[in-house]
């Protein structure tokens, strides 16, 4: 148990995160909160989780930044998810024993675990908390779905547009991104590995959504100036990721 008020806040993004796919009644809350154990923080680009590890527990983004990734044997990597703040590490926790990828942490990340055998009490007792599990699920396998689109399909100037809406949404609906304003401390080579562009594809790209007007940056930080524009670019559209309304209409207070 994670237990003093300073962890209750920390884990806050998990919890609005669950409560957005299914309403949890406030026993729900508790319980899976009272389960979070072995909190621990691990350094930028250090593996969370290695390949072929043993998975003995679901582990739960708590502040940080963190991605899902697989090697080739020369080294070449693919980054097949990011991980934000409320994200599980690996949802299939009950039906696999052995990791099938890596996840590594791409800033300070703080995780905690539930172990098996609390998650398949919490499954089996409390069907909301097992519904809101299963939508997470769900949209995983949507986002992954949008990012083979995007490796697949989209030009540079889309992938990147539809990434960056999609982490801003992400960011946003757990309370981390607001007015268009969102802080990524990932560096163009793992944008690159994400999206499957050289670094100088990526800069190039950046440069040009610059000169439209669409986006602002500043190291880490990044201004979306314009968010329902910028989707149009990245063929975007937010329903896939279930963040419960419309966040695309234009609002010039705030774009």
């Amino acid at each position: 148990m994670l237990g003093d008020l300073t962890s209750d806040f920390i884990a806050a993004p998990f919890m609005r995160r669950l409560n957005a796919l299914v309403g949890l009644s406030d026993d729900d809350k508790s319980a899976i909160l009272d389960s979070l154990t072995d909190a621990r923080t691990a350094r930028p680009r250090a593996d969370l989780l290695r390949a072929d590890d043993v998975i003995d527990g679901l582990s739960v983004v708590l502040e940080g930044f963190a991605c899902r990734y697989k090697l080739l044997p020369d080294g070449r990597r693919q980054i097949v998810a990011f991980l934000v703040p409320g994200d599980f590490c690996d949802l299939r926790v009950l039906v696999v024993e052995r990791a099938d990828h890596a996840v590594a942490a791409l800033a300070p990340t703080t995780t905690a675990s539930i172990t098996r055998d609390r998650l398949l009490s919490l499954v089996n007792t409390r069907p909301r908390l097992s519904r809101a599990l299963w939508w997470s699920t769900l949209v995983e396998d949507a986002i992954l779905r949008e990012w083979l689109v995007n490796v697949g399909q989209r030009a540079a100037i889309e992938r990147v547009s539809h990434l960056l809406c999609e982490l801003y949404l992400r960011l946003e609906a757990v309370g981390l991104a607001a007015d268009g304003r969102l802080e990524l401390p990932v560096t163009q080579s793992e944008l690159g590995d994400a999206l499957g562009l050289s670094t100088v594809h990526i800069n190039r790209t950046l440069r040009e959504l610059r000169g439209q007007g669409l986006l602002e940056t500043n190291g880490k930080s990044y201004f979306i100036r314009d968010l329902a524009r910028l989707a149009r670019v990245g063929i975007f559209s937010p329903d896939y990721l279930r963040v419960g309304r419309d966040l695309l209409e234009p609002r010039p207070d705030r774009y």
